[in-house]
């Protein structure tokens, strides 16, 4: 049995300098401080040879840690990939296609943007329950306070607003409903013009070529970044079958092909396509260390990076001292 450490990162910018500020995401100087401290405690490895050790039983060093970075955001390209460059270390890169091909903003950040521009979220959940009001009919929708009680409950992350927030607009709704009001809200409170907002937000393709290239990995994050598990099968198809189109475009090697799961939603349904197509493992949001073994392939847990020090010099906290004690 190999024990993996995964990280997960999404936006690692200078936040006070964006036109975004409140935006939830590491400072570079941070993600810099951060490298250091996995540097005294860790060895980096790379997603070809995690590949290797799940397939073939190589060995990974002791302490093998993985750096990945979801959604494709230009931050990646900018502030990430210079640093790892200069260090050596590999870090595996998930964009959804979607933006990447059409200069779209996805729904995921088209909320993130719209709690962020909103300066009280009280308005924002009102302009919600207007909405919801002229669809209730139409689509059979719960109660504006039965919603309320099921989702509004916070987590190690987020106040119970945003959270229920982020479940009404990204899975709780019926597509049909969900993507106009996130379109609606979106123009209230952001932007009519998305496609400037999203040629800052992402990378183009000729950067994650630029990457690719220079050592690190690109893997497949979904074509509109949903919540696979909430999708038939039929439209889970047309999911991977995006990612797929992605990847090859990139010219990621059929071999070495994984799926980081947007949002860590997956079933069994998924699974056996991702196995149908030869994809080699994928990645959950699920909290913890991950093992290398064929039953757990799909379903590979990953640590945010909030887990962590962003103190270079922090003693080992509590995931790393479970790491050391293996030793």
């Amino acid at each position: 049995m190999q024990t993996l450490t995964i990280v997960m990162y999404h936006y690692v910018r200078d936040l006070p300098y964006m036109r975004y500020p409140g935006i939830k995401g590491l400072l570079t100087s941070q993600f810099r401080a951060q490298l250091d401290y996995f540097a005294r405690y860790y060895t980096f490895v790379t997603m070809e040879a995690c590949i290797a050790a799940l397939n073939s039983g190589q060995d990974l060093p002791a302490r093998a840690l993985l750096l990945t970075f979801d959604d494709g955001y230009l931050d990646h390209y900018t502030n990430v990939f210079p640093l790892l460059h200069e260090r050596g270390i590999q870090g595996s890169f998930f964009p959804a296609a979607k933006p990447i091909r059409e200069k779209k903003v996805l729904q995921v950040n088209k909320i993130h943007f719209i709690l962020e521009s909103a300066t009280r979220l009280e308005p924002v959940i009102r302009d919600l329950f207007d909405l919801l009001d002229q669809h209730r009919e139409n689509y059979a929708l719960d109660s504006n306070a039965s919603y309320v009680r099921r989702l509004a409950v916070a987590n190690r992350l987020d106040s119970k607003e945003v959270i229920f927030l982020k479940r009404m607009l990204q899975k709780e709704l019926p597509v049909q409903v969900r993507e106009p009001i996130v379109d609606e809200l979106f123009q209230r409170y952001v932007s009519t013009d998305e496609s400037i907002l999203a040629t800052e937000l992402y990378m183009s393709m000729d950067q994650i070529r630029c990457m690719a290239r220079n050592g690190m990995y690109i893997g497949g994050h979904g074509d509109q970044h949903c919540w696979l598990d909430a999708l038939s099968v039929e439209e889970q198809e047309k999911e991977v079958a995006g990612t797929m189109a992605f990847l090859q475009e990139v010219g990621v090697s059929r071999s070495s092909w994984v799926m980081c799961y947007p949002y860590g939603g997956y079933n069994a349904s998924m699974i056996e396509l991702l196995r149908k197509h030869r994809f080699q493992m994928a990645l959950t949001t699920q909290v913890g260390l991950s093992t290398l073994t064929p039953s757990h392939a799909y379903t590979l847990n990953r640590l945010d990076t909030v887990d962590f020090p962003m103190q270079g010099d922090a003693p080992p906290n509590r995931w790393t001292r479970q790491i050391l004690q293996w030793r």
